[in-house]
């Protein structure tokens, strides 16, 4: 997952005396072998004075160029030999220097681009979070008036309430998000690598778009997706330089053509806004989401989410102003990531507000590490959208396979509040719309931890939506020959 994710982390694993490597010892695996294809580089520490360098060199990887895991595994007779520690100040590695600067005559290139284009976006990825570069990319869209999409690692990037702000682009990305990529005559991807759910089919992405790549990972360039002006390099160092030309070279002339750009955006908005269908007798998940977003949004909560339709819901409907605040698994979809992601993030920023937005079959993956809450007394707020089975899955076998459900619902259903409770946990639970925002001011306002259920309704599917390998062009707004009319999605929204 964090491979996937570009997230530095450093594992560490246990392994037999380095004496029994090799003879099926007991509890020997080959730790090594097993991570290759899944980590950024690998150590095996045979000698307890290589141990303080090893772990300088696997942070300094970790966290340099494209970021992602590194492992070292521990025999055990090294972890329990003595030998002073000596950690180095620098680390030199000569097989390893990621560009960090981009080519100036790329920049250059890029710069004129953007102020020649007349319907130019901003694609943005999680590469802008990992490199810090956050202002560096409020500024260009500023300077140049650029409409930002995000994809759902890039959520965070930009903030959501930015009137530039297109929302999240790609499979469950809003019609008028992806019209506008679509549309565009000059894509700015920074941070991104282009992957299917962002793009649907590539050869129907983006046709009329010249293509500005900036990556520090010189095989994400073109590896997905064709790039006329490359730039490879850290994405907060080529977009300081990249401001920098574009603040000399504009002259104004690209004004007229980006306002008929945005109106020609708002007209979209306006014929495709994000709706659901509201039912005063069932709970509509995305009122959930909005109202989460809404109550706390003084207080820029950090928001980890499972895999599934909820996650989809919350990179529609939950407002994401700042980077680092919001925690999802993006290239694996590992379902069973929300609650431990929400708990390391409590742990890491006591200060803030953390909210765990999990469905009810992610949160049987760890409902047990409860006990790590109550243990660490963590004021985490977890919400389980419980729609009674594995809603995403459901929605696929419901629409691409001839409703062949299985393995998407359960008659064994927990009662989530008794669960909660036999942990020590406050449990709430709201079954109708009216119990919802009371819900959520009821665990906003305890000090403690709390995790509340919200019976929502089951067959509510997660629109818009790209079908898996078609193009963007072909979202479906609702179930094909149901409600796909402009009013797809009835009259609510907010």
């Amino acid at each position: 997952d964090a491979h996937m994710d570009s997230i530095p982390i450093v594992a560490f694993t246990g392994q037999v005396p380095t004496h029994l490597i090799g003879n099926d010892a007991f509890q020997e695996a080959d730790n090594v072998g097993i991570c290759r294809p899944c980590t950024k580089h690998n150590y095996l520490v045979k000698e307890v004075k290589e141990l303080a360098a090893t772990i300088k060199e696997a942070c300094h990887i970790a966290r340099s160029g494209r970021p992602g895991p590194v492992h070292v595994d521990l025999p055990q007779d090294v972890l329990v030999r003595r030998a002073d520690f000596t950690y180095p100040e620098k680390v030199f590695l000569r097989s390893y220097n990621p560009t960090v600067e981009g080519h100036s005559g790329q920049i250059k290139k890029a710069a004129q681009a953007i102020l020649k284009a007349s319907r130019p976006v901003l694609c943005v990825g999680g590469g802008v979070i990992s490199a810090d570069a956050a202002p560096e990319l409020t500024g260009l869209a500023e300077q140049a008036q650029i409409p930002v999409a995000m994809t759902l690692m890039g959520i965070g990037a930009f903030p959501g309430d930015h009137p530039l702000c297109l929302g999240m682009l790609g499979m469950h990305g809003a019609w008028y998000t992806n019209t506008a990529v679509l549309r565009a005559d000059l894509l700015i991807a920074v941070g991104c690598r282009f992957d299917e759910r962002a793009t649907g089919r590539p050869d129907a992405w983006c046709p009329e778009a010249k293509v500005i790549h900036i990556d520090i990972d010189p095989s994400s360039i073109a590896k997905n997706f064709r790039a006329e002006i490359p730039i490879v390099g850290d994405a907060k160092h080529v977009l300081v330089r990249l401001n920098k030309e574009v603040r000399q070279l504009d002259d104004g002339a690209w004004k007229e053509s980006r306002e008929a750009w945005w109106e020609q955006i708002k007209a979209w908005k306006a014929q495709h806004p994000l709706r659901y269908d509201w039912s005063d007798a069932v709970i509509k998940p995305q009122h959930v989401i909005q109202e989460a977003s809404r109550l706390t949004a003084h207080l820029d909560p950090i928001v980890a989410t499972d895999v599934g339709q909820h996650q989809m819901w919350a990179g529609q409907y939950f407002t994401i102003r700042k980077p680092r605040h919001w925690l999802t698994s993006g290239g694996l979809g590992t379902i069973g990531y929300g609650l431990p992601a929400a708990i390391g993030a409590a742990v890491a920023r006591p200060d803030a507000l953390v909210i765990a937005l999990l469905g009810d079959g992610s949160f049987q993956m760890h409902m047990q590490e409860l006990s790590t809450v109550v243990e660490e007394n963590l004021p985490l707020k977890v919400a389980i959208v419980n729609n009674r089975g594995h809603g995403l899955v459901r929605q696929w076998q419901d629409l691409f396979y001839g409703r062949r459900f299985i393995g998407v619902e359960s008659s064994a259903r927990p009662d989530y509040v008794k669960v909660a409770e036999a942990f020590g946990v406050r449990g709430l639970r709201a079954a109708t719309p009216t119990e919802v925002t009371a819900t959520w001011e009821q665990a906003l306002a305890h000090p403690g931890p709390v995790l509340m259920e919200f019976v929502v309704d089951p067959a509510e599917a997660c629109f818009p939506m790209v079908p898996g390998g078609g193009a963007v062009g072909e979202m479906l707004l609702g179930r094909p020959g149901g409600d796909t009319t402009e009013d797809a999605h009835g009259a609510r929204s907010d």
